[in-house]
């Protein structure tokens, strides 16, 4: 079935017991046995079946095979939110004296997990630019393990050949991470350009009403087993009703897509012609650099943007204290248009060289376009601009 008639059906069907065409929260920590000996076998893993929702859920395992669906990978795990769900990923694939490489453009949260709390277990991280295949190629040591990407970059829209990083990851034998949070698997499905293990802030574009935290794990059923028996332990679960909201975000997940990319692309092409903006960063637009690469793997160009605004860091705090239709708040994928300044916020866990390296001036702005009327919002930038 085509991508949109698997965001509204796939992986789901009318409840078997009452009919019910929404899903039934199993909202429980614990599940009763038939007997000792069906407790005894469901411990052993003899027989499958609930025993605590930590361990596995009805509600969370719908989501999770829903997502791995969308997706094009055998299976998935939910996680408390995107930062556990990768740091899982890390955790049961990478140990104590082994090495990870990241992309240096990535979410600020995500950063810091690598750069300051890896390093302290014992893990090595070099952080790359992956659109520099030599880099990449050059990075891989003997004791790599991982390679992880964000395509489109958080907060630049930077974009990943996530072919090209496969191929040369694949010829190490190494698995490639790539995270899907910006593009959502409505636009792009990197399993299907060679991504192993693709993962999500299901908090963003999946729940899509900025009402809850969840992240996503997906991949081949041989690695979430071994994903599961690690994640159990450590215990990052999700709730069977946040599982259950994601779930209903999902459903509208294609219309909602569809409007923030016309949202957005409408608005870079406002500010690209705008004399008080210096440049403009959205895939949409032929001037960016990923533009060709974006045509070959994504179906439209997100609904994330950023510019740059003369003036520096002093002009982008008048915009942001000057917008009243958008919100200043960080998250993004929220029905609401949000902006923020990474720089200070999301990626304030950068130092400035580190900033510099990844193209994030002082004056760079990031707006997570919402639904609302694309002429209301460029409206409002247009009177935030015009107080600088």
């Amino acid at each position: 079935m085509h991508i949109e008639t698997n965001i509204v059906h796939g992986g789901q069907h009318p409840d078997k017991l009452h009919g019910a065409v929404s899903p039934p929260i199993y909202q429980t920590s614990t599940f009763a046995f038939r007997d000792a000996d069906h407790g005894a076998r469901l411990f052993m893993g003899k027989e499958e079946g609930y025993i605590y929702t930590r361990l596995s859920n009805p509600t969370i395992d719908l989501l999770a095979n829903k997502i791995a669906l969308l997706e094009s990978t055998e299976a998935g795990l939910i996680f408390s939110s995107g930062l556990a769900a990768i740091f899982n990923v890390v955790v049961t694939l990478v140990k104590s004296g082994e090495h990870v490489i990241s992309d240096n453009t990535i979410y600020g949260g995500t950063f810091a997990l690598f750069k300051n709390i890896l390093p302290r277990l014992g893990i090595e991280v070099t952080f790359i630019d992956t659109t520099d295949i030599d880099q990449l190629t050059s990075s891989i040591k003997k004791n790599t393990r991982l390679v992880f990407t964000e395509t489109p970059a958080n907060p630049t829209l930077k974009i990943i050949d996530i072919a090209k990083c496969a191929e040369v990851v694949h010829k190490n034998n190494l698995p490639l991470c790539v995270d899907n949070t910006f593009a959502t698997p409505y636009l792009q499905r990197p399993a299907e350009f060679g991504s192993d293990i693709v993962v999500h802030s299901a908090t963003k574009y999946l729940g899509g009403h900025g009402d809850i935290i969840g992240g996503v794990v997906v991949g081949k059923k041989e690695f979430i087993k071994n994903l599961w028996e690690d994640a159990k332990e450590i215990g990052a679960s999700n709730s069977p009703f946040n599982a259950w909201l994601i779930l209903r975000g999902l459903k509208t997940l294609a219309v909602r897509v569809e409007k923030h990319c016309a949202n957005a692309m409408e608005i870079a092409k406002y500010l690209s012609k705008h004399n008080k903006v210096e440049r403009v960063y959205y895939p949409g637009l032929p001037s960016h650099p990923g533009h060709e690469i974006a045509k070959k793997q994504m179906s439209h160009f997100g609904g994330m943007l950023a510019f740059d605004v003369k003036g520096g860091k002093e002009a982008g705090k008048v915009i942001m204290n000057s917008v009243k239709l958008c919100i200043l708040a960080v998250s993004l994928g929220d029905v609401d248009t949000l902006i923020e300044h990474p720089a200070s916020m999301t990626h304030s866990t950068y130092s400035d060289e580190e900033l510099r390296e990844c193209g994030i001036a002082p004056g760079f702005i990031r707006i997570s376009v919402g639904l609302e009327n694309a002429k209301d919002l460029i409206k409002d930038l247009e009177q935030a601009l015009s107080k600088i």
